[in-house]
């Protein structure tokens, strides 16, 4: 009997263990790459010197608590290792760049033509 049973349980128990190939996710797993995931958003805004807020708002589906953690722990590291941040690459939120304006390049094309020709008068007196 107990031979039965055990032959019984064995394809049973090798069906269970794959069903990750079956695409049924482990919710253990799937927390813990999430984590690793949120940790590695905030260690990489850190050494971006990007603030914790920002990095919040750049992934909001991240979880808070792993992002703090990783910015946190890289902070550590940087000044344990007097390590420098890397200036961003993208630009942080609600930062917009004002448009060039035309107009305000010509009032400084014009102070300089008048500097200019001032400098040729005072040469001429001296």
């Amino acid at each position: 009997m107990k031979r039965l049973l055990v032959a019984l349980a064995l394809p049973l128990l090798a069906a269970l263990s794959a069903c990750e190939q079956l695409g049924i996710d482990d919710p253990v797993k799937v927390a813990a790459a999430k984590e690793a995931e949120g940790k590695a958003i905030g260690s990489a805004c850190r050494h971006a010197m990007r603030a914790i807020e920002d990095c919040y708002v750049l992934n909001p589906k991240a979880q808070k608590a792993a992002i703090y953690t990783g910015w946190r722990e890289m902070d550590e590291y940087m000044r344990e290792n007097k390590l420098e941040g890397i200036a961003p690459v993208v630009p942080r939120p609600g930062a917009v760049k004002p448009p060039a304006d035309d107009a305000e390049d010509k009032p400084a094309e014009k102070t300089a033509a008048k500097a200019a020709e001032k400098v040729p008068d005072k040469a001429k007196g001296h």
